[in-house]
């Protein structure tokens, strides 16, 4: 139901400015990670020393989601996500000043508590302008994330080529995230956080809500207070992200490998399987709304979800570099639609608790990524990699079957756009 409160320009305002909070997030991860070697160099660290550094922002960004839930749903995304996009300009430059391993350890900690806090923060806001506009969006902030990404990591090597700092390429990058912070706080929509169990009626069918400063929150209340039912649901939909990020994680840490060592690529060309992915994960998104308004998100989960079960697990076998390219290419396509309408459901299931719903989705989402490479790992020790890169198209297969887990309150008309 589209509010009748909100002209189109504070929609139009409402929907940039997620996309802004999204392409900070994305700028953050990929500046920081242009400048990892530099980092790893300065402070003489073994890879063994880093990575355990590595595992304050996992550790980090787990904890901020968990604590950040109650907090949206009680005070609305808005008052949590603009202070944390702030805060995740002023975090990206600490790793920069730190002197040791402890110290780097406790900069990416903080890193990622402040990430993890602005990703459910912003995701929650996103379903909010999506539930407003009566249009599907997830798709599109997801695909700006990744433009984030790229832009940051491309600016934080062209700042290194150019002979900057680390404390001056993470100091340009915080300033450029600013102000993207202002711009967004000036546009971001407030939406009235509905409560748990709805006071209004609904409005009769084919009617319009009365106007006024409830009508979104007892828009959005629709399907509030199913209680365990709906935590059960945002439990099922937490294993589709957690099935689909293992994926994601083990694609950007063994793609390569795969290439160059099983299939006997040269280390120009082995790059390519990953780029693919990438590549192919963003343009999916880019469409992917207009896909869920034609058919559904059921459906286009199941869609995407054969697609990257049968792109990975049919060029496997093949033992070709080329097929192997264009198998993560499709399994990048496939997966790209995934996530984004997971979130948006899991958001859309309970929405008085959407914070918390989206926390644990996206918890068990970063899990997912975080054991990825190492699920691989072992699998691959023991069957070898082609094998073991097989279970990423098995549970994309899984998701297929579970795809009805999205099926909630419907958000918008089929076919409305």
């Amino acid at each position: 139901m589209r509010d009748t409160t909100l002209d189109r320009s504070a929609l139009v305002r409402g929907r940039v400015a997620v996309c802004l909070l999204f392409l900070l997030s994305g700028m953050a991860i990929g500046t920081w990670t242009s400048r990892i070697p530099s980092i790893k160099q300065s402070l003489g660290l073994s890879d063994g020393q880093f990575g355990i550094a590595l595992l304050g922002i996992a550790a980090g960004a787990i904890c901020g989601m968990q604590a950040v839930g109650r907090l949206v749903d009680r005070h609305g995304s808005v008052r949590v996500m603009t202070p944390m996009a702030f805060a995740q300009a002023v975090v990206l430059v600490l790793p920069a000043w730190m002197p040791n391993l402890t110290g780097l350890a406790v900069a990416l900690f903080l890193f990622g508590a402040v990430h993890g806090v602005l990703d459910v923060a912003m995701n929650a806001n996103g379903v909010e302008v999506e539930r407003v506009a009566d249009r599907p969006m997830m798709s599109s902030f997801h695909a700006v994330f990744s433009v984030g990404g790229f832009l940051g990591s491309t600016g934080g090597g062209l700042l290194a080529h150019a002979a900057f700092g680390v404390a001056a390429t993470f100091a340009t990058g915080a300033a450029v995230m600013i102000a993207l912070a202002l711009w967004a706080a000036r546009w971001a929509l407030t939406v009235t956080p509905p409560s748990p169990v709805p006071s209004a009626s609904p409005p009769p069918p084919g009617g319009d809500a009365p106007a006024g400063p409830k009508t979104i929150a007892a828009a959005a209340g629709d399907g509030a207070g199913k209680g365990g039912g709906a935590r059960g649901g945002v439990l099922l939909l937490g294993v589709l992200a957690f099935c689909c990020m293992i994926g994601e994680g083990a694609t950007a840490d063994w793609s390569s490998v795969y290439l160059r060592e099983d299939l006997g690529s040269s280390p120009g060309f082995a790059p390519a399987a990953y780029a693919a992915f990438s590549v192919m994960m963003t343009a999916g998104r880019l469409i992917g709304d207009r896909l869920a308004a034609r058919i559904g998100p059921v459906t286009l989960v199941r869609a995407c979800a054969a697609l990257a079960a049968s792109g990975l697990g049919l060029a496997l076998p093949a033992g070709h570099e080329i097929a192997a390219v264009v198998g993560f290419g499709c399994f990048g396509a496939g997966l790209s639609c995934i996530v984004p309408q997971v979130f948006s459901a899991a958001g859309r299931r309970d929405p008085a608790r959407a914070g918390r719903a989206l926390a644990r989705v996206a918890s068990l989402g970063y899990a997912g990524f975080l054991a990825g490479p190492v699920l691989i790992g072992g699998v691959a020790e023991l069957l070898g990699l082609p094998r073991a890169l097989a279970v990423p198209a098995l549970l994309a297969l899984f998701v297929a079957v579970a795809a009805g887990t999205l099926r909630t309150a419907p958000l918008y008309k089929v076919d409305s756009l």
